[in-house]
């Protein structure tokens, strides 16, 4: 009987699984914050990556999720606007911008005439910026026809690297790992703005803020500049 104690404090003292759902451009970063989160905690980080309108849409058909961490403002106001997010929660202290790889642009016009791969341009984030950066300036009519637009950033740098398209419009996040393929900075497209929230059905809520108390610590903030993102003062809404 000495020994049923014992047992039973080990099996309480089992890791919380939290589930994370998080834009495909998180990918490396999220993993890296996870890696050094875990080693000072016994819970687990699982990761559901995608596009931020794919998650936003698993979330709303009752995907089991407990944080949500998108990669568009507008994503995470329709799972507010639903009641789906715990508002004070939401915190938004990182940034991105757009970049274009593949073959060599030295300005925008010269993308006439490009298979241009890009996310969804009507609901992807990336698309979706990519989309008002090229209508703002005039281009959008005028390559629209050429765009093959994918899922998230990473089909669409994969498109460029498999030949399937000429250049990509992605995150500059996204590209710092490639350092030999050509790229132009986009100096002045939309600000790309990350929100992250508690969801109101989380199953894990408390391991849940605690993970989400430890990406806004510090130690993340240097793993977000170490990745390239832009880390703002926070602002909760």
């Amino acid at each position: 009987m000495r020994f049923i104690l014992p047992l039973l404090i080990a099996l309480n003292l089992h890791a919380a699984e939290v589930r994370v759902f998080a834009a495909a451009s998180l990918t490396d970063v999220m993993q890296e914050i996870a890696g050094a989160y875990e080693k000072q905690s016994r819970d687990r980080i699982v990761f559901n990556f995608a596009g931020s309108s794919t998650l936003a849409r698993q979330i709303e058909d009752g995907a089991p999720a407990d944080l949500f961490f998108s990669a568009d403002e507008l994503k995470m106001d329709a799972l507010q606007k639903k009641d789906l997010i715990v508002k004070e929660t939401r915190v938004s202290f990182i940034s991105n911008s757009l970049v274009i790889v593949g073959t060599m642009i030295r300005r925008p016009p010269e993308l006439i005439g490009k298979k241009i791969a890009m996310g969804e341009p009507s609901t992807v984030p990336a698309g979706i910026y990519a989309r008002q950066w090229l209508t703002s300036i005039g281009l959008w009519k005028q390559i629209e026809p050429n765009v093959i637009p994918t899922e998230n950033v990473r089909a669409a740098l994969a498109a460029v690297r498999a030949g399937n398209a000429d250049v990509a419009i992605v995150y500059r996040t996204d590209v710092e790992p490639v350092p030999h393929m050509p790229r132009f900075m986009v100096s002045e497209g939309p600000r790309i703005s990350y929100p992250f929230a508690l969801m109101k059905n989380a199953e894990q809520p408390d391991a849940a803020r605690k993970f989400l108390a430890f990406v806004k610590s510090p130690v993340a903030m240097r793993i977000f500049e170490k990745h390239r993102f832009i880390v703002h003062p926070f602002k909760v809404q």
